[in-house]
């Protein structure tokens, strides 16, 4: 089947940015005197930033005003945004590029479905824009996931039917996007977390070229 898609998520799948969404959300939440955990931040995988602040916000019992809703927001973000400056091909998740490789040299068509609204620049400075052959980021959709709509738009662009779609995702939601849009959906984790995807791979490096040909 030579009109196979790839989807890849971003965060947690090809670059590890996590942990400066975690390092901008650990600065905000001690200013604000709330004690912000590695295990709290587990809450936020694969959530939007506005729900994000809702829950710091909710551990530390603290309500603020709309305005300074929206200021802590920005603020965060352009933490988040200085962390990401300094970012290079060195921050590629061990064996991405292996596959991205791969899937090129079938001529697959490779797609990106990524609720960051900073995908584009990530792309950038790490050298993998030119791999994709469609984007769809936060600035495209609407619907956060577990809604399928930066899938289903994903596809759309390159002209290639769900069944014939397969998704790479690090997050439950992500999961669940894929399996709502009828993809084949394929967990990069922990197997326990990842339960509701096709397949579980810990990282790409167990990711067989024979099995992408046969999916």
């Amino acid at each position: 089947m030579n009109n196979k898609t790839f989807i890849f998520d971003l965060d947690g799948v090809i670059v590890d940015t996590a942990k400066y969404h975690f390092l901008a959300w650990k600065k905000l939440a001690d200013e604000l005197g709330i004690d912000f955990t590695h295990e709290h931040n587990e809450q936020l995988k694969g959530v939007s930033r506005i729900r994000s602040l809702e829950i710091i916000l909710e551990l530390g019992k603290k309500e603020v005003s709309k305005a300074d809703f929206e200021m802590l927001l920005t603020r965060k973000n352009e933490d988040y945004l200085r962390y990401i400056e300094k970012m290079d091909e060195n921050e590629i998740l061990v064996g991405v590029l292996d596959t991205l490789n791969f899937v090129r040299a079938n001529g697959w068509k490779i797609v990106l479905g990524s609720a960051s609204k900073n995908a584009r620049p990530i792309l950038k400075k790490t050298e993998l824009l030119s791999y994709f052959d469609a984007i769809v980021d936060g600035n495209d959709v609407s619907k956060a996931k577990p809604d399928p709509e930066v899938f289903v738009i994903g596809a759309e662009k390159v002209n290639t039917k769900p069944e014939n779609c397969i998704v790479f995702e690090d997050s439950v939601a992500g999961i669940q996007a894929a399996n709502t849009a009828g993809m084949t959906s394929i967990g990069i984790g922990n197997k326990e977390i990842l339960h509701q995807a096709k397949y579980v791979f810990r990282d790409f490096t167990e990711i067989s070229n024979e099995f992408l040909k046969r999916i």
